[in-house]
C-alpha cells in the first residue's frame, strides 16, 4: 500500500490593520499583546482600530519609531540629528557601535599624516636628546672653530634656526591637535548613539515585561477563578 502524505496546512492570514497587506501570524502581532504605551500611541494615531487587529511587524516598527520620537519630544523638545539616527536605527535593527579611530584614520590625506607623525616625533624624548644634541654639537663647531665659525657667539645662525622650527612646529601641531578633537568628537557623538539606543531599548524591555507580567497574572487570576467555580460546583453536587 502507498502512503498518501497529507497536505501540510497553511498558517493562518490576516490583514495588517494599518496597510492592508496579507500577513501571517509569524509577520504580524495583535494589537492587545503590545505593550500598552505603544498600543495606546496607535490606538490615538488610527482611531477605530479593532483590540485585536493584526499589524505587520514592518508597520509595528515604524509605530514604534513615531511613539519614541513622540516620547524624546516631550522629554526634551526638539531632537537632534543624532536622536533621529538613534529612532532610524531603532526601527532598521541596525548597530550604531563603530570603530570611530579607524574611519578617521582611513580617510587621511598624505599632509593629516605627515602632521601626525611630526606631532607624535615632536612630542617624544626622541626629539629631545637629539635636539639637544645637535645643539650642542653646532655649539662646540663654532666655539672650537674646526669649520672656520661659521656661527660664532652669541650663535645669531642657530638662534634663527630656533626660532624657525618653533613657528612650523606650532601650528603643525594645532593641526594635529584639531584632528585628535574631530576624533573626540566622533567618539562622544558614538557614545551619544549608543547610550541613547541602550537608554530606550531597556525602557522598552520593561515596559514590554510589566505588560507580560500583567497579562500573566490576569490568566492565573482567570484560572483560579474557573478552580473556585469548579469547586463549588462539585460542593453543590455532593450536597
Amino acid at each position: 500500500m502507498t502512503s498518501r502524505s497529507q497536505p501540510k496546512s497553511k498558517p493562518p492570514h490576516h490583514e495588517c490593520a494599518l496597510t492592508g497587506r496579507i500577513i501571517t501570524d509569524h509577520d504580524g502581532i495583535r494589537l492587545d499583546l503590545v505593550r500598552p504605551s505603544l498600543a495606546a500611541h496607535i490606538r490615538s494615531a488610527h482611531p477605530g482600530i479593532a483590540p485585536d487587529a493584526y499589524i505587520s511587524r514592518a508597520a509595528m516598527a515604524r509605530e514604534r519609531a513615531a511613539y519614541i520620537t513622540a516620547t524624546l519630544q516631550a522629554e526634551r523638545g526638539d531632537l537632534s540629528q543624532l536622536d533621529h539616527d538613534v529612532i532610524e536605527s531603532l526601527t532598521q535593527n541596525d548597530i550604531l557601535t563603530e570603530n570611530v579611530e579607524a574611519e578617521i584614520d582611513r580617510d587621511r590625506t598624505f599632509g593629516e599624516r605627515a602632521a601626525d607623525a611630526i606631532a607624535t616625533f615632536g612630542g617624544s624624548w626622541t626629539f629631545i636628546i637629539a635636539f639637544m644634541v645637535f645643539i650642542g654639537f653646532w655649539m662646540a663647531l663654532n666655539v672650537a672653530g674646526l669649520l672656520g665659525a661659521f656661527d660664532p657667539y652669541p650663535f645669531i645662525l642657530l638662534n634663527l634656526v630656533l626660532s624657525c622650527v618653533a613657528a612650523l612646529q606650532a601650528p603643525v601641531i594645532m593641526m594635529s591637535q584639531k584632528r585628535q578633537e574631530e576624533k573626540d568628537r566622533r567618539r562622544s557623538e558614538n557614545d551619544y548613539r549608543v547610550n541613547l539606543k541602550a537608554e530606550l531599548e531597556i525602557r522598552h524591555l520593561h515596559e514590554k515585561m510589566d505588560h507580560m507580567l500583567t497579562r500573566q497574572w490576569e490568566r492565573l487570576t482567570e484560572i483560579q477563578s474557573i478552580q473556585i467555580e469548579l469547586m463549588e460546583d462539585l460542593a453543590e453536587r455532593r450536597r
